[in-house]
């Protein structure tokens, strides 16, 4: 292991021997949809379970348990990281702990997770990130002290999540502004949204995500000594495995969508992140544990980076984190078998692409963000699965998971494959 901070690069640190052995996710529920109701505990728990089944770890040998979470959207929210790992089996006796870097934070339980196992605090780690972005809620700060007569303000949190007011403005305006330094025109942006939905689509006919995504059903989780808690789907609902987002479109369809940030702006509702519903999780080990147990895991969690930029261009996080670490690794962008960038905007990936010139070729190559969408806590975890499945299927030595991050952050994972 080695550590590396700088106030103009960032930070970062390598890791020896830790593994990322598997994971599963739920399904993407479009907002107001099919998973609009589910409590993000809940969610938490489906993924949560369905990642130590698919690792082959039994919940009693977990050491520690974090998870992420961003906006907080039940009643019982302060509770989620401990309930999400008591009702995940995981023992009493085992602590929770819940991080945050908005965009970023599936990634942060990742990077968390292994150094916490670094610093030999654990050797089993179960990670997981979480969002209902359909029960975000609509809020009146102030009511315990009282407000004046006819001064009653209520917000919408969803809404407001996206207003950077460090920036001044949403976020979507900033991928505006790298749209207008990088001069990326409304069918750049429009041809890259249609790549995403095109290989996503792709991606489902073969069946791709089958091993990823856990059929949802109706359920009751119990833990001996615990309130059971009951989970309802809306009727007729059975194996549900379905990222509701993505649909099937063309160049000419994205073409007739208006501009939702700016009036001649290159932002659509069609080249922007879907806001879903889900979760996803993983399990992270070091190679003591893995070896006595005789798994076989999908990636080695070889390094992590995170950088701050302009909060004015923050879809450029990226770039830095990236460029860091492959300056802490020693490698070129010629040794990165596949990258997975989070697609927040067309037009904000497109500015990372041509910053860092990506070959667009082996970036997102089973589609992103703009298609399956982009559950704020869940979505680091999606990234570095989809990304660590898809390296064993190809037979690839290095790959890099990373996302932008509201507020103007990057944050950049680098994945080893083990297994060539």
């Amino acid at each position: 292991m080695k550590a590396y901070h700088n106030k103009e690069k960032g930070i970062g640190i390598t890791y020896d021997d830790i593994y990322l052995i598997n994971g599963a996710r739920t399904p993407f529920g479009k907002l107001a949809g099919t998973l609009s109701k589910v409590s993000p505990t809940d969610l938490g728990i489906y993924a949560c379970r369905a990642a130590l089944e698919k690792s082959a770890v039994d919940a009693s040998e977990i050491d520690q348990t974090i998870i992420a979470n961003i906006g907080q959207s039940s009643y019982d929210a302060y509770f989620l990281p401990r309930h999400i790992s008591l009702y995940s089996g995981v023992r009493t006796e085992v602590p929770a702990l819940m991080v945050q870097r908005i965009c970023a934070s599936g990634f942060e339980t990742i990077i968390t997770a292994t150094e916490q196992i670094t610093l030999g605090k654990a050797e089993v780690v179960l990670c997981g990130g979480v969002e209902s972005m359909s029960l975000s809620p609509t809020v009146s700060f102030g009511n315990r002290m009282g407000y004046p007569l006819g001064r009653v303000e209520f917000k919408d949190m969803l809404w407001e999540s996206l207003n950077d007011t460090a920036a001044g403005y949403p976020m979507g305006c900033t991928s505006e502004n790298i749209a207008k330094e990088y001069k990326i025109t409304r069918q750049d942006a429009d041809e890259f949204a249609l790549i995403s939905f095109n290989r996503t689509n792709s991606a489902i006919e073969k069946g791709f995500f089958k091993d990823e995504i856990i059929p949802m059903n109706p359920a009751v989780f119990e833990i001996e000594g615990l309130k059971p808690r009951k989970v309802k789907l809306p009727r007729k609902v059975k194996d549900f495995v379905t990222d509701e987002n993505v649909r099937s479109t063309t160049l000419e369809d994205l073409a007739k969508l208006p501009p939702v940030f700016e009036k001649d702006g290159v932002q659509t509702a069609g080249s922007s992140s879907g806001i879903v519903d889900g979760a996803a999780s993983v399990v992270v080990a070091n190679k003591d544990y893995i070896t006595s147990k005789g798994l076989k895991p999908l990636t080695r969690v070889a390094a992590s980076t995170s950088s701050g930029v302009d909060p004015k261009v923050m879809g450029l996080g990226p770039v830095p984190a990236i460029r860091l670490l492959l300056e802490i690794t020693g490698l070129s962008l010629d040794d990165i078998g596949l990258i997975e960038i989070n697609e927040a905007f067309a037009a904000q990936i497109i500015g990372c692409e041509r910053e860092l010139g990506l070959n667009r070729e082996i970036l997102n190559v089973n589609g992103g963000a703009i298609a399956i969408g982009h559950p704020l806590g869940a979505t680091g975890l999606r990234l570095s699965l989809t990304l660590s499945r898809e390296m064993n299927l190809r037979k690839v030595k290095y790959g890099i998971a990373s996302a932008c991050i509201g507020g103007g952050q990057g944050t950049a994972v680098l994945f080893e494959n083990p297994n060539i």
